[in-house]
């Protein structure tokens, strides 16, 4: 990764990490860069981040069993998670299985 990548990515996940106050007006990301302090945009920030093709080699989601239904409701923590955060709920079907739904992405804007 070059050395601008590298910054870009770094000052993307401080941007991430750095509490932001209820009160703070814009939102925004607070990077150190070259020395300086500099303040920007969360969606700035996020825009300066490479993006590449996924690559999925070598991944099987059956090797994570972290999965729980902690509430025994017949939802693992994962579609809990993907019900409670869609903006569209998904639909939900025999041992809950979702299907469709959307979601918001700072990453995709979408």
């Amino acid at each position: 990764m070059s050395l601008p990548r590298t910054a870009a990515l770094a000052a993307a996940v401080t941007a991430l990490l750095v509490p932001v106050a209820a009160h703070a007006a814009p939102a925004g990301a607070v990077t150190r860069e070259a020395g300086r302090t500099v303040t920007a945009p969360v969606r700035d920030v996020l825009a300066r981040i490479p993006v590449a093709d996924e690559d999925r080699t070598g991944y099987q989601r059956a090797a994570f069993k972290h999965w729980t239904d902690a509430d025994k409701d017949g939802c693992n923590t994962r579609a809990e998670a993907l019900r409670a955060e869609a903006v569209v709920p998904p639909t939900v079907s025999g041992r809950c299985t979702l299907s469709g739904g959307e979601w918001y992405s700072p990453y995709g804007a979408t």
